[in-house]
């Protein structure tokens, strides 16, 4: 079942997310949320999976905070989101995919610091 939408209404961001996410790390013991309604432009850089992976990396990277208002360094969003691979049986891009986002990503969450808090 697709979570999201193509919708080029924005053009730098085609995807519009149709069901709300709701994430929470075992590894980190926090909440990460996702809204309908979101927009995103993909994987960046990569191929554009169905997968909730790089929403809640996106989440995570746009806003550099869990659910909980607590910041989340780079590390963690890299590792949620190769967690989220693993999950969905994605082993080998859960590996390709953490070191390209936390070499090249991060957005806020880089801000936020490279390493755990």
């Amino acid at each position: 079942m697709r979570i999201y939408v193509q919708d080029y209404a924005d053009e730098d961001k085609p995807y519009k997310l149709i069901h709300d996410i709701y994430y929470y790390s075992n590894r980190y013991r926090k909440r990460v949320t996702v809204k309908a309604g979101t927009r995103s432009d993909g994987a960046t850089g990569a191929y554009d999976l169905n997968s909730k992976s790089w929403w809640i990396h996106d989440q995570l990277c746009n806003t550099g905070l869990f659910d909980d208002s607590s910041k989340c360094s780079n590390w963690q969003a890299s590792m949620i989101l190769s967690d989220v691979l693993n999950s969905e049986g994605r082993w080998f891009r859960s590996k390709t995919w953490f070191i390209g986002t936390f070499l090249f990503g991060g957005g806020k969450a880089r801000k936020n610091g490279m390493f755990k808090l």
